[in-house]
């Protein structure tokens, strides 16, 4: 890959689409070059953050759309996930401790935590009073 490239998808706010989101995902990462193991790694990390818009962002039954917009280069996958659910920041929550919440048996609540420990840089924005923007990016070991 020697110059940048956008592509997006636009899926409604239902599980059913979490396959066509790990596959898109999983094309880019690979046309950006990252070796299997780091390209799992970034399809984890946004098929988590999608999953959470769907599963936390909507009320039950309400209609909605996720739009996935991703820019590559040869030094960085970044991806860009709008949706229109109830606003949540993550950068509200702090990151688990982890000794206690293996302690306490829990099986979720890792979310946001694997998203931070697998990509370099996550960020959000509500945009224009309408709107959540939830930015990951990896850099591709040249960048690094």
């Amino acid at each position: 890959m020697s110059e940048t490239m956008t592509d997006r998808l636009t899926v409604s706010n239902d599980t059913r689409h979490l396959l066509a989101v790990r596959d898109f995902t999983a094309r880019l990462a690979r046309h950006v070059g990252f070796d299997p193991a780091e390209a799992q790694k970034i399809v984890s990390a946004i098929d988590e953050a999608v999953t959470n818009i769907i599963e936390h962002g909507y009320n039950r039954g309400e209609r909605g759309s996720i739009e996935l917009v991703a820019e590559l280069d040869p030094e960085r996958f970044r991806m860009v996930i709008r949706d229109t659910a109830r606003v949540f920041n993550p950068e509200s929550v702090p990151a688990p401790d982890m000794a206690e919440h293996v302690k306490s048996g829990r099986k979720k609540g890792l979310g946001l935590y694997m998203m931070r420990q697998f990509m370099d840089e996550v960020s959000y924005r509500y945009k224009d009073g309408a709107q959540n923007e939830l930015t990951l990016v990896k850099y591709s070991r040249t960048k690094k």
